[in-house]
């Protein structure tokens, strides 16, 4: 999932990310917001294991996707299948 935002920063906030960049932490605000997302997650571990979060959401959205179109998933045993034919048993 993607999401855009525009955001107006001014005072303090605005001199933090401006410090960020000057001091070469950041390369723009952007980045900078970025990183103090992943800070966010880190002090608070608001997401405890990011990596099987996000597979766990990707294949979610390909099971729906599939559902949606009507497209069952093999079974491992059928998706090796061709595979083990090439290279015998």
């Amino acid at each position: 999932m993607h999401m855009r935002t525009t955001l107006e920063f001014k005072g303090a906030t605005n001199l933090i990310l401006e410090k960020a960049i000057e001091l070469g932490l950041a390369r723009s605000k952007t980045e900078a917001i970025r990183l103090g997302v992943f800070a966010l997650n880190k002090e608070y571990r608001l997401v405890k294991d990011l990596e099987m979060e996000l597979v766990a959401r990707k294949l979610q959205k390909e099971e729906a996707e599939m559902k949606r179109k009507g497209i069952k998933s093999l079974s491992e045993e059928k998706a090796l299948a061709p595979y083990r034919r090439e290279h015998g048993p």
